[in-house]
Parts: C-alpha cells; sequence; structure tokens
C-alpha cells in the first residue's frame, strides 16, 4: 500500500503533509504536491494533516491512475520537505470537482 495525492489538492497546495513525513517523499508542483509511491512508507501520517482530504490510499477504489499520476510527477518535480503558504485559491477551491483536467499545472513548484 502507498499514500497518493488526489486532484481535490489541485489549486490548493496546503503543505501540512510534507513536515509530518518521516522519509520526505512529498514532491512540489506549480499548484498541486504528489507523493512518490515507491518511496511512501505507508505510514499514514499524512492524511490526517491534509485541511483539504487529498490524500488517499491506494487501496481505495480507482486508485491506480492517481499512483501513476503521483509517479510520474514525483520523479520530474523537485522534493519539499518544509512547510509552505497554501495557495491564494485553497480555500476558495477546496473541495471544486474536475480540478485536474482545469487547473492542472505540469510546471514544477520551487522545492525547498
Amino acid at each position: 500500500m502507498t499514500y497518493v495525492v488526489t486532484d481535490n489538492c489541485i489549486m490548493c497546495k496546503y503543505t501540512d503533509c510534507v513536515e509530518v513525513c518521516p522519509v520526505d517523499c512529498f514532491y512540489e508542483g506549480e499548484n498541486t504536491l504528489v507523493i512518490h509511491p515507491d518511496e511512501c512508507i505507508d505510514c499514514g501520517v499524512c492524511e490526517p494533516e491534509c485541511p483539504a482530504d487529498a490524500i488517499r490510499p491506494d487501496t481505495e477504489p480507482a486508485m491506480e491512475e492517481w499512483v501513476e499520476f503521483n509517479r510520474k510527477y514525483s520523479e520530474i518535480w523537485p522534493v519539499i520537505t518544509q512547510k509552505k503558504d497554501p495557495l491564494p485559491t485553497a480555500a476558495e477551491m477546496d473541495g471544486v470537482p474536475g480540478k485536474l483536467a482545469k487547473y492542472f499545472s505540469e510546471a514544477p513548484g520551487e522545492g525547498d
């Protein structure tokens, strides 16, 4: 099992999760985060830290695409280990459906 970031992180990018990760497996894009599924040790400490409820275990239904999404971008984006302010759009975008198709950016974030 691994944990993955899903589309509710897009345009929110809360980073509470990165500070509690014991293996530094979060990577930062311009407007979202991802978890490297091969680096995640399945400890689960990140999941309850996400205010947007965007971190899910890969054992939930329809998570295969998110595992591959997280893998793809974690291999090209910089690692993030320190908490930053969420995006200015976080409060209004939390829970908006269809963010992957409408708002996702492939651009990398700044990392640490």
